[in-house]
């Protein structure tokens, strides 16, 4: 019990620390929120009436006097409605509804494909290590170069070859726009074109990331074989098979459970980059737009966002942990 008190407890404070810099680091970049878009409204030909202005200090804040206790304040009241203000690019659309538009994209695509990942390189690795010293160790340099390359390098290449060169695969979006132009639907033909649409984006953070798991496992596994539990089973004449799955791949994968929580920040820090490569209309892509257009409020909205999921990841990983591995509760 101690063990789940202490997990909530830090995951509670982590998020609350999170919370208050998405609030801070807005406070501390140049340019006021409000004269942006009043500037930006301005410009599209839009008149300052009073009615307007008095509108825009309801969506922004009118009481400039206000502390920056009593801002954070209400920005906490702000957040746990719901209401993460109104976007200045895609006015006068709410932050909420343009992230809840674009959270489903990333979500699938991170989420599938790191799984995807993560289950090929343990797999791998583990049969890696256990052919150990033959052919098969050749692979391992070779994925560890993959791993070694950036994010959007490999898109750009995935994107030459079989977009450009080849043409078998779309340059963007995340589905075919003209064959749907009402949107998204639930069908088998939209789901087929999502399949063919995201198969690069999503090879991309397979290329990139399965290298360490292959590496980590392999060494893993390694090092499990090499103990008096795995040698006893030997001796004791049961099969191979039941010997590499039953007592050195299920011990030797226990480490690369509790890195693969740590590993999905850095895969949803290389979807942003990636999601503009290939213009996906995901998280990533919508807080490259917010950065452009200097759109406070959908950057806070993205960043909050994005780092809830890591933190649930996360949290969700180290109960199973704590699950599959007694030792760690008694030690927690």
């Amino acid at each position: 019990m101690r063990f789940y008190v202490r997990r909530f407890t830090f995951y509670g404070l982590t998020l609350w620390a999170a919370v208050s810099l998405n609030f801070l680091l807005p406070k501390l970049m140049p340019g006021d929120p409000k004269q942006i878009f009043i500037d930006k409204f301005v410009r599209k030909g839009g008149e300052l009436t009073p009615a307007m202005q008095n509108s825009i200090d309801l969506l922004f804040g009118g009481d400039d006097n206000a502390t920056l206790w009593d801002q954070y304040l209400a920005y906490w009241g702000k957040v746990l409605s719901g209401d993460l203000g109104i976007s200045i690019t895609y006015y006068p659309e709410p932050v909420v509804e343009l992230i809840g538009n674009a959270l489903p994209w990333t979500v699938g695509l991170v989420g599938l494909a790191a799984v995807l990942s993560f289950l090929l390189g343990i797999g791998g690795g583990a049969w890696v290590g256990w052919k150990r010293g033959t052919w098969v160790d050749h692979i391992i340099p070779a994925s560890t170069l993959l791993q070694s390359v950036p994010y959007f390098w490999i898109a750009l290449i995935l994107v030459s070859i079989f977009s450009v060169n080849l043409g078998w695969f779309p340059i963007i979006g995340g589905y075919d726009i003209f064959g749907y132009d009402n949107g998204p639907e639930w069908s088998w033909s939209f789901v087929g074109s999502v399949v063919y649409h995201g198969f690069l984006p999503a090879l991309t953070i397979v290329l990139s990331s399965i290298g360490g798991w292959l590496l980590g496992m392999r060494n893993m596994m390694v090092s499990t074989l090499s103990e008096d539990y795995v040698t006893t089973a030997e001796a004791k004449g049961l099969r191979p098979f039941r010997v590499a799955t039953t007592y050195a791949t299920r011990n030797a994968v226990l480490p690369s459970i509790a890195g693969f929580s740590i590993s999905l920040g850095f895969v949803v820090a290389g979807s942003v980059v990636m999601e503009q490569v290939f213009s996906y209309p995901g998280i990533g892509k919508l807080l490259f737009t917010a950065v452009q257009g200097n759109d406070f409020a959908l950057m806070q909205g993205a960043f909050l966002v994005i780092t809830v999921t890591v933190l649930a990841a996360n949290f969700f990983m180290d109960m199973i942990y704590g699950f599959i591995d007694p030792r760690t509760r008694n030690n927690g």
